[in-house]
């Protein structure tokens, strides 16, 4: 009964009824609303500093500048290594409150993709950040700001949104009800990292050697789109993720296609017709036993999906789709399952770069997406198998020479670090609570999504600092995450700092 019971709260009370008082959203709005030209300007700077992940100079500029922003709230900020040298920082920060019940920690991360700055278009370029009125790809242009900035409106740069989004709405909310004189009533916590976009590979040695000061309540994860309705939205899981690359070779040499097409194997066929026995037609995925070790939703999960908007039609439009994958399955049922991914594949030359020659060799990178239930390693060598049942002897370096003379199909396999997938269930007081007051923010029922269709290392929270969490995505699901053009809409950033505020204040199941 407490299910639905929880349903029954979180849909119908109005707005304002549970922890979120009008008189506390309106200070927070108009705190936002008062201060919003130096919050733009702020983040602008914070923008412009070039984030992806591996260049390390420029990484060490963001954690900077994030320790600025927080000192400058109040915040005592530190930075926090693993036992790897030069890892990415962890730029950390604590406020404790007399009295306080619970503990909770914000996440979010600063780093970004890699960038190619030829595929932006229309005027912008990733690291100077510019409004734009809509997206480029509906026709949108520059702006030239004077005076007020409109909701309606986008930034654009690389990180915009994803997340130093999450960055920029966590501290902005805190900001707000402190400088609104609103009393805190939990310890708060704020953690952000470095290396998100390369799979977090020193997050577990970060959490164990600051285990003791990480200990906490509820994590509260601020990344990825809402809904594409627009609807505030809760995640209570994400999908796992490990990447393949796969190489098959051809001759040693790129040959004459004319003076040796029908003798020389060619590479490139090779991989796509490997390619091709992974999927039908339908997009179900062929590899023996891919789907065996999924852990089906709960019946509350279930209740739950029943209660999101449906919005294929809409995507179908905006994206030029017409029949998705599935075999008629629903966006939100795919999006509980494994999904095996091209992310790219590569042989010689086309355009005007193109030759008439036998290529080499020939490249794919595969993504693995997880649910519940599925284990990386087990996930890879079920493609693994399947690539050796299609003929291959598979080596994970260059081939010799003996190699290539022995085996008419080689391929290499490397693979990414990888992690698994996590969910929280609903049922948890804290959770509950959490539902409650961004639901007293809105006079639409939250969306409650049991996973998310992206990836964080979330199951390492759990493992290593027996952790609740669950993720509260803030910005636009149109916003170009790790691809060219990435923005964010600004009236996305200011439900987002009122939704934070809301949970950072949220009363006590």
């Amino acid at each position: 009964m407490r299910i639905k019971l929880y349903f029954f709260i979180a849909c119908f009370f109005p707005a304002g009824f549970v922890s979120f008082s009008q008189t506390i959203q309106q200070k927070v709005n108009g705190f936002r609303k008062e201060n919003e030209a130096r919050i733009i300007d702020e983040y602008i700077k914070f923008v412009s500093i070039p984030n992806v992940t591996r260049d390390t100079a420029n990484i060490l500029r963001n954690a900077a500048f994030i320790k600025m922003m927080m000192e400058q709230r109040g915040i005592k900020a530190e930075f926090l290594d693993g036992t790897t040298a030069k890892v990415n920082p962890v730029v950390f920060g604590e406020v404790k409150v007399p009295g306080a019940k619970y503990t909770l920690s914000f996440y979010a991360h600063y780093d970004g993709q890699p960038v190619n700055p030829a595929k932006w278009t229309g005027g912008l370029t990733p690291f100077d950040p510019v409004f734009i009125d809509k997206p480029i790809e509906q026709g949108g242009k520059i702006i030239s700001v004077a005076g007020s900035i409109s909701p309606e409106w986008r930034l654009a740069g690389r990180g915009s949104a994803d997340d130093k989004a999450g960055v920029m709405t966590i501290l902005n909310a805190y900001d707000a009800l402190v400088k609104t004189g609103v009393s805190l009533k939990h310890n708060l916590k704020f953690f952000f990292e470095g290396e998100e976009e390369l799979g977090s590979a020193h997050l577990d040695e970060i959490f164990k050697k600051h285990k003791d000061k990480l200990q906490t309540d509820l994590w509260v994860i601020i990344d990825g789109p809402r809904h594409v309705s627009g609807k505030k939205m809760i995640s209570f899981g994400v999908r796992g993720d490990v990447n393949m690359n796969l190489t098959v070779y051809g001759p040693k040499r790129p040959l004459h296609s004319g003076n040796y097409g029908n003798w020389a194997p060619n590479p490139a066929l090779s991989l796509v017709e490997l390619l091709a026995t992974m999927k039908d037609d339908k997009g179900d995925i062929l590899i023996e036993g891919y789907y065996d070790d999924v852990i089906p939703l709960s019946s509350s999960e279930k209740e739950a999906l029943k209660k999101i908007p449906n919005i294929e039609e809409t995507l179908k439009k905006e994206l030029g789709i017409a029949e998705p994958e599935g075999g008629g399955r629903s966006f939100l049922e795919l999006l509980h399952l494994p999904t095996l991914n091209i992310n790219g594949i590569r042989s010689a030359d086309v355009g005007e770069l193109g030759a008439n020659i036998i290529p080499t060799k020939a490249e794919a990178m595969l993504d693995l997406r997880l649910v519940s239930g599925n284990e990386v390693d087990k996930q890879i060598n079920k493609v693994v198998k399947h690539i050796e049942k299609n003929g291959f002897h598979i080596i994970d370096r260059e081939p010799t020479d003996e190699e290539r003379l022995k085996f008419a199909k080689l391929i290499k396999i490397t693979r990414s670090i990888g992690y698994p997938a996590q969910r929280t269930s609903f049922d948890l007081p804290i959770a509950q609570s959490t539902i409650k007051a961004i639901q007293s923010t809105v006079d639409y029922p939250v969306i409650l999504l049991p996973s998310m269709g992206g990836s964080l290392p979330l199951y390492l929270f759990e493992k290593t600092l027996n952790a609740k969490l669950i993720t509260v995505p803030v910005v636009n699901y149109d916003n170009n995450q790790h691809a060219e053009n990435e923005n964010v809409q600004l009236k996305f950033l200011w439900e987002g700092i009122e939704t934070i505020a809301a949970i950072m204040i949220m009363e006590n199941q």
